[in-house]
């Protein structure tokens, strides 16, 4: 089992997502909730794309991390 980054960022109409990790696969949400699980589903999709049309699958490499600043 692999586990890809997703990023979420809220839009005026909801959220949006997107992996950094598997370039084009993107989804969008009212909810973050919904957004989560749409992107769960948009992963999967795109992994099964991929192996259907014989491309490699790009193995999860992005990682997160915050970084505090004065505002």
């Amino acid at each position: 089992m692999s586990r890809y980054l997703i990023i979420i960022e809220e839009t005026t109409t909801g959220y949006s997502a997107y992996s950094p990790d598997l370039l084009g696969c993107v989804a969008t949400g009212r909810t973050r909730e919904e957004v989560e699980a749409e992107m769960q589903d948009a992963i999967g999709f795109h992994i099964e794309g991929l192996r259907l049309a014989n491309c490699p699958v790009p193995a999860p490499r992005s990682r997160a991390a915050y970084c505090e600043v004065e505002a």
